[in-house]
């Protein structure tokens, strides 16, 4: 089936499959990534927790955030939480981790990018200037620089995906992208609400996207350019 958690991740790359589980739509996650980082922060399992407001070197980690063995926190770096952070992770300087985000392992989120309601794999890398909202990231997901995973539509109602042609409402307000294992996404690329990518797939820099994009295709911006000779002045 299109869609589901095991057709677009390997759950063995990550810790917290567990927010997938009994779920049809892998979309379904991001209502439980909620509940799950508070109950894995305040149980205190096996991490190491911060448990009150702390500044190191210039970051600043607020309460509720695990952070694992190796992971780098450089200075200008926000954590706000509750939030889990896997081991040998970089959260770059000027980074802005907002509320209910879980990292894998090896995973980077660089300067200026932002981090909300969402999930990353082992590996997964938002480096520089990218909007992650209300989204999940498989495995060694890359985004280039400026991309936006936008999350919330301009219209009323919840997002929708399409689903044997037929619109499926998934009861999601707030919806941003599921990015399959493998996936890139090119430098000033859109992914509107409710995109979905399947493993290995690739946008080109500078692509609107919208809707479903099969395993290992590629969406290209075949836009032309003009080019014209300078008048004289």
């Amino acid at each position: 089936m299109l869609f589901t958690a095991e057709s677009l991740f390997d759950l063995a790359q990550t810790q917290h499959a567990a927010v997938f589980a009994g779920g049809t739509y892998a979309w379904e996650a991001l209502a439980k990534i909620a509940p799950y980082v508070m109950h894995q922060t305040s149980g205190l399992i096996a991490l190491n927790v911060h448990r009150r407001t702390t500044t190191q070197d210039g970051a600043w980690i607020g309460k509720m955030v695990c952070l694992g063995d190796g992971t780098v926190v450089e200075p200008g770096a926000v954590i706000k939480g509750p939030a889990i952070i896997g081991k040998n992770c970089q959260i770059r300087s000027n980074a802005y981790i907002r509320e209910n985000v879980i990292l894998g392992d090896d995973c980077v989120v660089g300067n200026a990018s932002e981090l909300k309601n969402a999930l990353l794999f082992n590996g997964a890398q938002v480096p520089h200037y990218n909007y992650v909202g209300d989204s999940i990231l498989g495995y060694k997901v890359h985004l280039g620089a400026g991309v936006i995973c936008s999350n919330l539509k301009s219209l009323p109602g919840n997002v929708t995906v399409m689903v044997g042609g037929v619109p499926l409402d998934t009861g999601l307000r707030k919806f941003g992208a599921l990015i399959g294992d493998g996936a890139e996404v090119g430098c000033n690329s859109v992914l509107n609400p409710g995109s979905i990518l399947g493993r290995g797939a690739i946008i080109y820099p500078g692509v609107n996207w919208r809707g479903f994009l099969p395993v290992n295709n590629i969406a290209k911006n075949k836009a032309e350019i003009e080019v014209v000779v300078k008048r004289p002045r």
